[in-house]
């Protein structure tokens, strides 16, 4: 039987970039066709939207996945700030997958405390409802993201929080594995920098980046569920996964979707609280992380949380955007693959 067959799915943040590709792909049964999906968000208006989409037949790409959502999915309004709202929506669950947050690097920067009661209180209140309550929760998967990893901005260090504490919750909670996934930049989640430069280029207008040393890992956002998918086919308890992806300099990004336009390119400064280059693995982290395929897996940093694995070769050197760094010729091809999920035309005349 598949991992997700029959269970009762709760996706905290499911009308986000990463929450509604990770529904549609529930939708499909590839992982086994779950009893039930919940999506559970604050923001009613995209709900809404995202209910419409499943209502039209033509817009759920096949005949699976729309007979799947009309039988499937549900929504709940509800913030994970809010401890008897989610508690409410977890009694009703068998895996949670946990990717509500505020994530835009600056808006964290200027409201620092919004960021930890969503990515750090939402966190613990997740874990709360477990522990506190005996709910028959088999696993929770925790959306991370690699500005975690040496964090200095408040995103990030409210995200590497979120990550110890639902790491920690395997100490207490027997019946319930807690894993996380930590990923990079996904090239079409809201806020990130190729619509912006695609919408920059179909107008013509100056490419703006921020400095041209600045490197970021690339993925699509079906790469992001294939990792969340990884840690609940493959993760033991306390352990977080990171895909291996591609890096690339943002102003060869830039050139790579110019095509034959020769659009001026100005740097206007790093932003608050940004990163040159983004790690996924560090360096302390380097001798507690082991491969596993295309994926690689950070071990607990609680020793007695940790499982054997003697015969394993641990990670030699960080996990940086800094090397390695794919030509332009290979991002046209890796962002032309991607062309559906930015949604927009991406230019190359």
């Amino acid at each position: 039987m598949k991992e997700l067959e029959e269970k009762r799915i709760l996706v905290t943040g499911g009308t986000g970039s990463l929450g509604k590709t990770l529904v549609r792909r529930l939708l499909t049964g590839e992982m086994g066709k779950p009893a039930k999906i919940t999506v559970f968000s604050r923001d009613e208006a995209k709900q809404h939207f995202m209910r419409l989409e499943y209502m039209r037949r033509e817009a759920a790409t096949d005949e699976a996945i729309y007979q799947n959502s009309q039988d499937l999915l549900n929504f709940r309004i509800g913030d994970v700030r809010d401890y008897s709202a989610l508690l409410a929506a977890m009694r009703e669950a068998d895996v949670v997958f946990h990717a509500a947050a505020l994530k835009q690097v600056p808006s964290c920067e200027y409201f620092p405390f919004e960021a930890v009661l969503t990515n750090i209180i939402g966190a613990e209140n997740v874990v709360k409802c477990v522990r506190e309550n005996n709910l028959p929760v088999e696993k929770v998967v925790g959306i991370s993201t690699d500005k975690a990893c040496k964090p200095i901005n408040v995103m990030g260090m409210t995200k590497a929080l979120q990550e110890r504490i639902i790491i920690e919750a395997n100490r207490d909670c027997s019946n319930t594995v807690f894993t996380c996934v930590r990923y990079g930049n996904v090239i079409a989640s809201r806020g990130s920098i190729i619509p912006l430069f695609v919408e920059q280029i179909q107008k013509n207008q100056t490419i703006t980046v921020t400095l041209p040393e600045m490197t970021r890992f690339l993925l699509s956002l079906d790469q992001a569920v294939d990792t969340v998918f990884e840690a609940i086919k493959k993760g033991f308890r306390g352990e977080t996964f990171v895909p291996k992806v591609f890096a690339a300099k943002i102003t060869d990004v830039a050139k790579s979707l110019m095509g034959e336009k020769k659009l001026p390119i100005v740097f206007t400064g790093i932003r608050p609280g940004e990163k040159i280059h983004e790690i996924m693995v560090s360096e302390e982290e380097c001798f507690r992380t082991v491969e596993r395929g295309d994926y690689y897996v950070i071990l607990p940093v609680l020793p007695e949380l940790r499982e054997k694995f003697e015969d394993s070769q641990f990670l030699a050197n960080e996990y940086s955007s800094k090397d390695n760094n794919i030509s332009v010729e290979d991002l046209k091809i890796l962002l032309g693959k991607a062309n559906e999920e930015i949604g927009q035309f991406l230019t190359t005349k």
